[in-house]
């Protein structure tokens, strides 16, 4: 791939006193990456310079004022610098407001050069929700500044580990808020980005399934009706229009079929119902020594006018500053950007 057809990717690198500015680096340390893309992180110069310090990597910081000015060279590091707060305030395993602001500045900052082109796609560190909001950005998470700053409306979240996709019809509320949005017509929307993002993906022929909201898809009425009201009419809806989609599908039945290859993506209606499954294939956790082994999957917003995908992980509090953090899901959301936002 020639240097112009590798896509910019914009890498705002999270909380700097979680392990997103670590992953990050350790990411950029993969020769693989930049015969993908043209990595730029968005964050601040100084707190990678000390990222580097207690890892180690043989990286070379190169401090830009735009896009435009990146070497993208294997070996540097590419920072469009942001001198948000003072280094020495710096307190890794911490929630603080002044590291709040600073998380949130970086994606902004994101987001801007994507909008005007200057990019073109974003990948985003480990934010921590409790930081952002002690620093007066009263937002549930990533999706959600996203959403409000490129005045999306319509959005949803997918989780992807290899073939394993989810789309969540509703994510950060309460599980009754979960139930009331589980309505006909956003279940077709949320259908229907899935399907967009498939062949986006290099799927011709879509297969989706619908989990359902109920035990046992309501069992007739007896457990509830969302899933005859709402869910199979949404279903029957998209199955009009062409698309081969199924539903409502009971969870412990609709996730071992995508497993097995029958479905391409499955639609879910609430945050624990697709996180867990996708957590459960992509994690890796041993009792025995407390160390978490991979950290795979990638979360991606759909329906957004740029491309976003992220880690699907925390800002790990307990493991930052200590150089241990495992890269695996950022370099994953590195590849899944690069693919959405290619060129040709």
């Amino acid at each position: 791939m020639s240097v112009e057809e590798r896509p910019i990717l914009g890498i705002s690198m999270g909380d700097p006193g979680g392990i997103g500015p670590e992953v990050t680096a350790k990411a950029l340390e993969q020769r693989e990456i930049y015969g993908i893309c043209r990595p730029l992180v968005v964050g601040d110069a100084r707190v990678m310079e000390e990222v580097l310090r207690f890892t180690g990597l043989p990286l070379k910081l190169h401090a830009v004022e735009r896009p435009g000015d990146g070497l993208y060279q294997h070996g540097t590091m590419d920072i469009l610098h942001m001198a948000t707060m003072d280094p020495t305030r710096l307190r890794y395993k911490q929630v603080t407001a002044e590291q709040g602001q600073a998380s949130y500045e970086y994606v902004a900052a994101v987001i801007d050069c994507a909008l005007r082109g200057e990019i073109d796609g974003t990948v985003t560190g480990p934010i921590n929700k409790a930081a952002i909001n002690a620093a007066g950005h009263h937002y549930a998470g990533h999706t959600e500044i996203y959403a409000d700053l490129t005045h999306t409306r319509d959005y949803a979240m997918m989780l992807v580990d290899g073939d394993f996709r989810v789309v969540h019809v509703s994510t950060h509320v309460s599980l009754k808020a979960a139930c009331e949005r589980v309505k006909k017509d956003r279940i077709i929307r949320v259908i229907d980005l899935t399907y967009e993002v498939l062949k986006k993906l290099g799927i011709s022929s879509p297969r989706i399934g619908v989990a359902g909201l109920n035990p046992h898809c309501g069992e007739g009425g007896m457990f509830g009706d969302e899933d005859e009201k709402e869910i199979r009419p949404a279903v029957e809806h998209a199955a009009k229009s062409g698309k081969k989609v199924e539903g409502p599908i009971p969870s412990d039945t609709v996730f071992p079929k995508m497993k097995g290859g029958t479905y391409d993506a499955v639609v879910v209606m609430y945050h624990d119902q697709g996180h867990i499954p996708v957590k459960l294939m992509g994690f890796q956790y041993d009792q025995k020594t407390g160390v978490w082994g991979a950290v795979a999957g990638v979360n991606v917003t759909l329906g957004l006018p740029i491309v976003r995908t992220s880690v699907d992980h925390g800002t790990a509090f307990g493991k930052a500053g200590e150089g241990r953090a495992n890269p695996q899901s950022m370099i994953e959301a590195i590849r899944m950007a690069a693919l959405l936002s290619r060129k040709s």
